[in-house]
């Protein structure tokens, strides 16, 4: 699993000997994925990653980061989509004490914490428009000012964005500008899918029995059977799905791991993308799990229109999707109290505050 050491601010070093689960294999994808990261980590360029949910965006922009000069500093990943647009812009600049009600101190933001490190931009179609373009002039300038400030901060920050959603797509619709885009994309990489792996399948589920085996101080196997079962599935969820399959399987099966354990894998039987296919029998949970993650894929990973057409909050969407291993990190740095004397709830690690 990812060395990366969490402080007491939310941010985090990425140790020089990082090693990403997710980019364990040997197919040709994640070889030219491998010669990439090596090729752009030595440079100062912002990088923008393009992949599925679970193809592992912030463990390739952690690798970025542990090869480049700025190693030792802070590598700090945002989800954009997390924090609330009424506070994204204090968040990301920071704002000065009395600058708006409740302002009881000054606030530092991820730019200044994250000065001479790396940030990522998780979601970065999910920011608001109206801030796409303050951001912009930081990125083209490196300077910046706090909320309710006269004062101009400069800043020394990698930026390495990511999105599971089509840009060209998020530009004609009128929420990702152009520009933004343009000035993002100096580097773009294409995560390939866990279905596109081929034979780092049957690697990467097998790393993963091992670490479970090693943490439970079992002994469990694969069947022979599984492999080619394994690789006929989809992975919607990609590695982290994989990853929930296998664990979920150990806690069931006794010795050996085969598909007689009653574990749900999504499978080829999902006819398009606007029909789902579902088994007979299976938990009203699991239809609510693959209606969900079907969707999500349907409006191509579009977290906010996904919970539109589910009917659910944006909250609620984000809660299910942590149930089924979306663990990417919602980390909002604030100022705690300041925000819950104004009814704010809002994520730290992963637990609500």
């Amino acid at each position: 699993m990812p060395s990366i050491i969490k402080n007491e601010a939310s941010a985090v070093y990425v140790n020089s000997s990082f090693q990403a689960t997710a980019l364990l294999g040997y197919s040709k994808v994640m070889n030219h994925l491998r010669h990439q990261i090596n090729r752009v980590a030595a440079t100062d360029v912002s990088v923008f990653l393009l992949g599925e949910s679970g193809t592992g965006k912030e463990l390739v922009a952690a690798e970025i980061h542990a090869k480049s000069l700025r190693k030792n500093k802070l590598f700090l990943p945002i989800n954009c989509g997390a924090i609330s647009p009424q506070l994204i812009e204090s968040e990301l600049f920071g704002h000065e004490k009395g600058s708006f009600t409740g302002a009881d101190r000054l606030h530092r933001g991820y730019f200044e914490r994250a000065n001479e490190g790396t940030l990522f931009l998780d979601e970065i179609i999910e920011m608001p428009i109206s801030l796409q373009a303050k951001f912009l002039r930081v990125l083209e300038t490196g300077r910046y000012t706090r909320v309710g400030g006269d004062h101009e901060l400069q800043s020394d920050v990698r930026i390495i964005a990511a999105t599971n959603q089509n840009p060209s797509h998020a530009i004609k619709e009128g929420y990702f500008r152009l520009d933004f885009y343009h000035r993002l994309n100096t580097f773009p990489i294409q995560i390939a899918a866990l279905r596109e792996r081929g034979e780092d399948i049957e690697l990467l589920a097998r790393h993963f029995l091992n670490e479970f085996n090693h943490l439970h101080g079992t002994k469990k196997t694969l069947s022979s059977k599984m492999m080619p079962e394994l690789r006929r599935c989809l992975w919607p969820g990609n590695v982290r799905e994989l990853r929930n399959f296998i664990q979920r399987a150990c806690i069931l099966a006794d010795e050996v791991i085969d598909f007689s354990v009653p574990v749900s894998v999504t499978d080829l039987s999902t006819t398009d993308s606007k029909h789902l296919a579902i088994r007979v029998g299976i938990t009203l949970a699991e239809v609510d799990r693959q209606l969900i993650l079907a969707t999500l894929s349907y409006c191509n990973g579009a977290k906010k229109r996904t919970a539109h057409l589910l009917g659910i909050s944006l909250k609620t969407l984000y809660n299910r999707l942590e149930e089924y291993g979306d663990t990417q990190p919602l980390h909002v740095i604030a100022e705690v109290n300041t925000l819950q004397k104004r009814g704010t709830h809002f994520m730290i690690g992963d637990k609500y505050v």
